[in-house]
């Protein structure tokens, strides 16, 4: 008797504990639609006045800000107001979704940066997928056509930055992993394997040379070009040089999900593993599963955390999930706990941050930028995981 007791109390709490991170889905989906309601009103106030802002990106220090179609931000609000017309089927998302991507186009031509996958793939690609509109099927290979040119075979990587020469000579980011779907979905769409060959080349040797034995990763590697060798190992926006930068490792456990997803190569799917293994066995995380902006921060836990590596963690998560066999619900647990963090505990008061959905984002703190802030990117792939977890 007192046996039977005990294995249902434990039953009890087992499922106590897994029914704490049930997250209501519909519930978050609703508190978001009225959340970007505000936003697009913010959004067509400000064009109003300046008709070349396109897109919003932030609040800092109590401003809206919105910027023009080429930074590297401008593509995650119409690619939001896609994943809201796939929720809801609603003709209202559907509309406001293809007039703001509609404003990213011109970014098709642009060959100066190599976030094209962000601003040009999120927006088309989910505007294509859901519509099958030939237009934006057009846009999707123009982009990848100048985002190729960034290629280059010595060194076998796209690069990413063409500002501060004097910092380094051919900069590869960690981040331009996530610019690579666009690749891989353009050899899909015309049958040109060119696009295929570069993406896998990128990810072939970013793995080899911007991770360390832990599976963390260095933010920016600069390559010789005449040679191909790597000339030195640096970051932009992380603690130090030798610091896991939170979004960083983001970046990398997305990218090389989706390219095992495109490629099939078990290589990616085991430094997949790996690099979830690092994220998921920091003990400097705290228990809500957000993590602080770096990982080597000496001022941990008096510093910002970052919602949005965490809300690109768990989609990632998600997807990998249905890979990797051995690890599915690990994995799956761990992206329901981060999202139920975030759903409940990181979203903005109803009507708050001029209508963006989720709070304490970090983008660039050592340049005192966007510290503890709502931020586009991080609603974006919020927006993601929650139609993720609900498949």
């Amino acid at each position: 008797m007192n046996l039977k007791i005990k294995i249902s109390g434990l039953m009890l709490l087992s499922f106590s504990v897994v029914n704490a991170q049930k997250i209501d889905i519909a519930k978050a989906f609703k508190s978001a639609e009225k959340q970007t309601d505000i936003l697009v009103r913010n959004v067509d106030s400000a064009r109003k006045v300046k008709p070349n802002l396109v897109s919003p990106r932030t609040v800092e220090k109590g401003q809206f800000k919105m910027v023009i179609s080429k930074d590297w931000t401008s593509g995650f609000f119409p690619a939001e107001l896609w994943y809201f017309y796939q929720y809801t089927k609603d003709k209202k998302w559907l509309d406001l979704a293809k007039k703001y991507t509609e404003d990213i186009k011109k970014e098709q031509y642009n060959k100066g940066t190599h976030d094209l996958g962000f601003m040009i793939y999120c927006p088309f690609g989910n505007g294509y997928q859901l519509t099958q509109d030939t237009a934006y099927r057009s846009v999707i290979i123009q982009a990848a056509k100048s985002l190729s040119t960034r290629f280059n075979a010595k060194a076998g990587v796209l690069k990413s930055w063409d500002h501060n020469t004097d910092k380094w000579k051919y900069p590869v980011i960690i981040d331009n992993m996530m610019n690579l779907e666009l690749l891989f979905e353009s050899t899909k769409l015309t049958g040109d394997s060119s696009f295929y060959k570069i993406a896998v080349l990128h990810a072939n040797t970013t793995m080899k040379n911007h991770f360390r034995p832990d599976y963390s990763s260095w933010h920016v590697i600069d390559y010789d070009t005449l040679t191909g060798n790597v000339r030195q190992k640096l970051t932009a926006q992380g603690y130090a040089n030798e610091s896991a930068w939170a979004r960083g490792q983001a970046w990398a456990l997305y990218g090389y999900t989706m390219c095992y997803r495109e490629t099939k190569n078990k290589a990616y799917l085991a430094h997949a593993d790996g690099i979830v293994n690092f994220i998921l066995s920091s003990k400097v995380t705290p228990e809500d599963g957000i993590p602080y902006w770096d990982y080597n921060d000496p001022m941990i836990p008096n510093v910002s955390r970052d919602a949005s590596a965490a809300a690109i963690t768990a989609s990632a998560l998600y997807e990998l999930a249905g890979y990797s066999k051995n690890n599915s619900k690990k994995y799956k647990a761990a992206a329901d706990k981060i999202l139920k963090s975030l759903s409940t505990k990181y979203v903005s008061k109803p009507g708050e941050n001029y209508g963006f959905i989720l709070e304490h984002s970090t983008g660039h703190r050592p340049a005192k930028s966007e510290i503890d802030v709502p931020i586009n990117y991080a609603d974006y792939y919020y927006l993601e995981a929650l139609l993720r977890s609900n498949k």
